[in-house]
């Protein structure tokens, strides 16, 4: 059975860091579509960003060199770096893992920051 839980958020003020985790069971993400996804109060859920399944990345626009995506040496784990965090990047962070025609979803992880 594949889980995924996510985790790290928190309470961070402006241009201060988090980094999130999403732990895989069940399943690895190596060689799996992966990504990052935030959703906003009164939003739609959006990506942030994602590897592909040959390894490439990519980054929404507003989080380009400010984010991070990457994954431990096992593939159980998928990260998110968060830098120079700006209050519009509050919204709960949820990780995503693509198998086939399969998607599973973490529970989502709160980032709130204040300005």
């Amino acid at each position: 059975q594949v889980h995924l839980v996510g985790s790290g958020g928190g309470l961070v003020q402006a241009v201060g860091s988090l980094r999130l985790s999403c732990a895989a069971s069940g399943i690895t993400f190596s060689r799996n579509f992966r990504g990052w996804y935030r959703q906003a109060p009164g939003k739609q859920r959006e990506l942030v960003a994602n590897v592909t399944t040959t390894g490439s990345t990519n980054y929404a626009d507003s989080v380009k060199d400010r984010f991070t995506i990457s994954s431990d040496n096992v593939g159980n784990t998928l990260y998110l770096q968060m830098n120079s965090l700006k209050p519009e990047d509050t919204a709960v962070y949820y990780c995503k893992l693509r198998h086939g025609f399969f998607d599973f979803w973490g529970q989502g992880t709160q980032v709130t920051v204040s300005s």
